[in-house]
């Protein structure tokens, strides 16, 4: 079961259970330990100002994002994006700027929860990677330098669009075993937000490379760059969907599951409260940016109707992050 071959909200509910269950059995799994803490020796190797300062950050990080993952997978609360909010959503992500901000901890919705993206937002790294985002989680964490939100990027391993899912299935060819230690979502990014602390700025590389292969998206879909982005690209992602899931150009509708979703739920202790979030009745909203400038933004789709109707894709449109 996946959400490419799902369009109702029923249909998305079924498909979080689904996710939520498998993804919190791998992060509890050997495997998903082993994932991990790689993940975090490379991460930090390409990050070394993050945690230059700490001892043996590889132990500590791996420890605290196998929780932090686990928790967040079985009992925090799920969102999915519907397909006519995602350029909404990326494209605040994309202009977001919150360098020397200081942010609250009511910031997120909840201090715990999963952003389910059935259409991805895709972040084109350094190097010219691009990786799908289809997934992102956050969690509120104790750190050295005080309270954060662990946020972390993942991607469906299997998604036939995903330039980053075609390199696992090469590198499956080569180690055969490879798959059985990989969960369906496979984490491709973490950040750390400070929670009233000063948000640090991104260091941007200088990068002079005109004959460097950049990798392309599949078309119509949204790419956020690494070195454009005023900070880190999922943190970016899950900030701007916070903000624009409490406005008014947004509502949440409960997505409802049936009995034996309900039932395979409750047996392994996954939350099965599911919202989807999409864009109402076509209507101007007056908003302000950042800077106190007012601006005028017509929202021109709605989803409605019952459960079992299809989603609505629409039109996408632009809004500012503030």
């Amino acid at each position: 079961m996946s959400f490419r071959t799902e369009t109702t909200l029923v249909g998305y509910a079924r498909a979080v259970v689904e996710m939520k269950t498998r993804i919190h059995e791998y992060c509890t799994s050997t495997a998903g330990g082993e994932y991990t803490q790689a993940f975090v020796e490379t991460l930090l190797a390409s990050r070394p100002e993050d945690h230059s300062d700490e001892a043996h950050p590889h132990q500590k990080l791996t420890v605290v994002i196998n929780r932090a993952s686990s928790a967040v997978w079985a009992q925090g609360e799920a969102y999915v994006l519907a397909p006519a909010m995602t350029a909404v959503v990326a494209a605040a992500a994309e202009v977001l700027d919150l360098t020397g901000d200081l942010l609250t901890a009511d910031a997120a919705p909840t201090d715990g929860g999963v952003l389910f993206l059935p259409e991805p937002i895709y972040d084109r790294n350094l190097a010219g990677q691009v990786s799908a985002i289809a997934a992102i989680t956050w969690a509120t964490i104790a750190s050295p330098r005080g309270w954060s939100w662990l946020i972390c990027g993942w991607a469906n391993r299997d998604d036939p669009e995903d330039p980053h899912a075609t390199r696992i299935q090469g590198y499956a060819r080569q180690d055969p075993i490879l798959l059985s230690r990989l969960g369906p979502y496979v984490m491709t990014d973490m950040n750390l937000l400070p929670i009233a602390a000063p948000v640090p700025a991104v260091a941007h590389p200088d990068i002079n490379e005109p004959d460097r292969d950049w990798e392309t998206a599949p078309d119509g879909r949204y790419v956020i760059a690494d070195a454009t982005a005023r900070i880190r690209v999922c943190a970016a992602i899950a900030y701007g969907f916070w903000r624009i899931q409490a406005q008014p150009i947004s509502v949440a509708a409960p997505a409802f599951v049936d009995r034996p979703t309900r039932r395979r739920a409750a047996r392994a202790s996954i939350v099965h409260h599911t919202r989807v979030r999409f864009v109402v009745r076509r209507h101007w909203r007056r908003l302000i940016d950042k800077h106190g400038q007012a601006q005028r933004n017509w929202v021109p789709v709605h989803l409605g109707g019952p459960e079992d109707a299809p989603l609505l894709h629409g039109e996408k449109v632009a809004v500012p992050t503030r």
